[in-house]
């Protein structure tokens, strides 16, 4: 037995509440691993949501930090991170889950079913946008190489900026330099505890 939306006649859309109060583990597809970084470009599917929801995340006062859409085993997951400046709890996941979820059954962008899941970037998430690395300018950032880079295969520093060509830091010594996207793995927040 299938259970359908009355409204819509379509499948319904799950929701889960995801508060990150420990670090983010989850490494992005594209960037994890032995490929170099790159910043990451929407696919058609993610693109579309985020210019559906981006209105609803900025009414409720939250920063929308992104989003993916990716498969896992049989199971297609739709995942929003959002964010503000004292943190995000459950009731925030709660209070945005409910607008987001309307506006996807009413636009339903998606053809087939999956799991929605409202939750932190994370204490330590990891910079994949341009305007990530812009709004993280200043921050401490662990940078984890591809091989190792001058004997070292991370480091911890002081983000500067970025661009197409490469990630540019401060060093603990006050030198600044700039490393290639090809030779990063990834850059994430760091936060010493």
């Amino acid at each position: 037995m299938m259970i359908v939306n009355p409204k819509t006649g379509s499948l319904p859309v799950f929701s889960i509440y995801i508060a990150t109060l420990t670090l983010q583990r989850k490494e992005i597809p594209c960037i994890s691993g032995k490929m170099p970084m790159k910043f990451k470009k929407f696919g058609g599917t993610e693109q579309k949501i985020y210019e559906l929801i981006k209105p609803i995340t900025d009414e409720l006062g939250y920063y929308l930090w992104d989003v993916c859409y990716e498969k896992e085993g049989a199971m297609w997951y739709l995942r929003v991170f959002i964010d503000q400046d004292e943190g995000i709890t459950i009731a925030d996941c709660e209070r945005a889950n409910a607008p987001i979820s309307d506006i996807l059954d009413e636009k339903d962008p998606i053809a087939q079913s999956y799991m929605l899941e409202v939750g932190s970037a994370g204490l330590e998430r990891e910079l994949v946008k341009e305007e990530h690395f812009e709004v993280c300018k200043g921050d401490t950032v662990r940078v984890r190489f591809i091989r190792a880079v001058d004997g070292e295969k991370e480091i911890v520093v002081q983000l500067s900026g970025a661009d197409k060509e490469g990630v540019s830091v401060v060093l603990e010594s006050g030198e600044e330099k700039k490393f290639p996207l090809a030779d990063i793995a990834f850059v994430k927040l760091y936060l010493d505890f």
